[in-house]
């Protein structure tokens, strides 16, 4: 994560957009030291009773302080909360006494000549003052706060520009796990007992390969019990990392920013990185910089590596003790062999996880503003590969060409024209509306559309090159109404 910040870090200082200079100026010059401060069960005063009273009170509760509102009326909350006893509300005007005993006190009331007072009264007894939105007469001031308790992040810039924070505690929030905080309150739970096995020399190795291992991942994948039988046999050996693991990743349709953020968070942990062809190498690049980098893509005539010799590599490497990202193109369990390794990974009783992404169906779907399904209508979808000879076994053309719903086809542009052919000839309407989707949600995307009988025409006049989906059902004819956003009409086309 501080990688990926780094990276754009650098970037910006390229374009010149970014002084490296200043970084230096305010890391000396600060205007607040960054500190955290206990105050579970101790005095809290927060003198108003609106919406800002009402924030504060919610983060000193969750701090575990004893609060004190002073406020002649209160948000309803506030109310509801003095009366179930979880803090005291004193309905009165702020009286300089109210200050005594208390570690931190807010001034909330939004009235400059009252909020003055309280901050005169706290000053007077040195106790920390915060003004909401008003820094300057502040002794401290709030971050934005990304809580994964025990684990919390501060964000603060100062006062000077507080949607800035937000912005920066939204990014910060969705690369984080959820379960870091569980991680956290785990690896504490061990500490004791990580101090009376492993020697003073060979602790600090131990924490950083636990953090960075199997067990860790289990935890964040939200498996406990296998986390601590693992923790445990891991100190008796002294080595935290006691096997490795394969997660079958689907990295989507292309683009970067539709990649889960599971698959984020693994490639930052990978040790190697297995990946397809089609995967760009912008994905590839999120993988952490030290970790080994197989390319197995696959090409029509032209194998690097056959499946055999991918199942193989994976076990090895995870039978290493190494973590293992196998990232593929778009969904990983839909014509991406994924099941296959699963299967072969399972026999050999090496942990797999399979992370899903968004499969090219749905992406070309969304890019062409094709709804898939319909409640008026159109009630199912077949996706089916076109990879191979069409007359071969495996697919049932004519059983595929008597349903109803949308039909998408993927790897079918090589032989889109005996496709269509099979599909009339099975019962579909030869003038059925279709789509070809080239390189869905990346540069240099295309959309085509046409006729069921006119699919090969429309791939050699166009000239599309794979990746394509192909995309077969009166859903077509939608499109372009949906550019209008009439419900109605799209309706009536259906």
């Amino acid at each position: 994560m501080l990688k990926l910040f780094s990276s754009c870090l650098r970037k910006s200082q390229r374009l010149g957009t970014w002084d490296a200079r200043q970084t230096n100026r305010i890391g000396i010059a600060m205007n607040y030291l960054p500190t955290f401060m206990d105050v579970r069960g101790r005095k809290a005063l927060v003198v108003g009773g609106g919406s800002a009273g009402l924030s504060k009170m919610r983060l000193l509760n969750r701090a575990g302080a004893e609060v004190t509102i002073v406020a002649p009326f209160a948000d309803s909350e506030v109310a509801n909360t003095a009366r179930s006893g979880k803090v005291k509300w004193l309905p009165r005007r702020f009286d300089s006494g109210d200050v005594v005993g208390c570690v931190v006190v807010f001034a909330a009331t939004g009235n400059k000549t009252i909020d003055t007072c309280v901050v005169e009264a706290a000053s007077k007894t040195g106790i920390p003052i915060n003004v909401v939105d008003n820094p300057h007469l502040s002794t401290f001031i709030t971050p934005s706060i990304v809580d994964r308790s025990p684990v919390v992040i501060g964000i603060s810039t100062g006062g000077s520009a507080p949607v800035l924070a937000r912005r920066l505690r939204g990014s910060i929030e969705a690369m984080l796990p959820d379960r870091l905080g569980e991680l956290a309150s785990f690896a504490s739970k061990f500490r004791s007992a990580v101090s009376q096995n492993i020697p003073v020399v060979a602790r600090r190795r131990f924490w950083e390969n636990f953090f960075d291992g199997f067990i860790a991942s289990k935890i964040l994948a939200g498996h406990g019990p296998e986390a601590q039988v693992a923790m445990e046999q891991s100190i008796r050996d002294g080595n935290s990392d006691v096997c490795g693991s394969v997660s079958i990743v689907g990295a989507g349709p292309g683009r970067r920013d539709l990649l889960t953020l599971r698959a984020f968070h693994l490639l930052q942990d990978a040790d190697v990185v297995v990946y397809d062809r089609l995967v760009g190498p912008e994905i590839v690049d999120l993988a952490r910089r030290d970790a080994r980098l197989i390319d197995v893509g696959k090409m029509p005539g032209c194998y690097v590596r056959d499946q055999k010799e991918i199942n193989a590599l994976l076990a090895h490497h995870a039978s290493q003790g190494r973590r293992v990202v196998r990232l593929k193109g778009g969904d990983p369990l839909i014509f991406g062999r994924g099941g296959e390794e699963l299967d072969y990974l399972c026999a050999r009783g090496i942990s797999v996880e399979v992370v899903p992404g968004i499969t090219a169906a749905l992406g070309s779907a969304a890019v062409s503003g094709i709804p898939l399904t319909h409640r008026k209508g159109v009630h199912a979808v077949t996706l089916v590969t076109g990879h191979g000879a069409v007359d071969e076994a495996g697919v049932d053309w004519a059983d595929v060409a008597r349903g109803t719903g949308t039909l998408v086809i993927y790897m079918g542009t090589a032989k889109a024209k005996a496709i269509a052919a099979r599909l009339i000839d099975g019962g579909r309407r030869a003038n059925t509306s279709v789509a070809i989707v080239e390189r869905a949600t990346l540069p240099g995307e295309r959309i085509v559309e046409g006729t069921l009988c006119e699919l090969g025409k429309l791939i050699k006049k166009h000239r599309i090159v794979a990746p394509a989906i192909i995309i077969v059902g009166d859903v077509v004819a939608a499109r372009n109404v949906l550019k209008g956003h009439s419900f109605e009409k799209l309706e009536r086309i259906i």
